[in-house]
């Protein structure tokens, strides 16, 4: 645990669009206000033992300026504290597909994302654990 790694590589990210398809179709959710998790445990090994995207909707951002500063945020907040998952994962040789999907109307300041994200990754752990 003293060899943390603050990173989020391009193996963590998930840009294919199978793996995506089958999260949305297949994967479970919970909501950890302002997110909504999506997640689907995965059988085959992975190069990283949490993939994850981030989201947010078009529809209540309509400035690309705001949407990208929060999915910004989001992946930060992320990057800080995935440990709490990722290394559980890794000890039992699981991996997992996540999407991070913002849903209110309005921004928030980074300790309030902070909050809500440790929250979402500690209910994760705690449904895949």
């Amino acid at each position: 645990m003293a060899n943390k790694k603050y990173t989020l590589s391009k193996e963590e990210r998930l840009s294919w669009k199978r793996y995506i398809d089958l999260l949305f179709e297949k994967g479970q959710s919970f909501i950890a206000f302002p997110l909504r998790v999506v997640y689907l445990p995965i059988d085959h090994a992975m190069p990283s033992p949490v993939t994850m995207m981030v989201s947010v909707s078009k529809k209540k951002f309509k400035r690309a300026v705001k949407r990208n500063a929060i999915k910004r945020q989001m992946r930060e907040t992320y990057r800080l504290n995935k440990c709490e998952l990722t290394e559980p994962l890794k000890e039992k040789n699981r991996s997992i597909l996540v999407a991070f999907i913002y849903l209110d109307k309005k921004e928030y300041i980074f300790p309030e994302m902070e909050k809500a994200m440790k929250k979402a990754l500690r209910v994760l752990g705690e449904k895949e654990l």
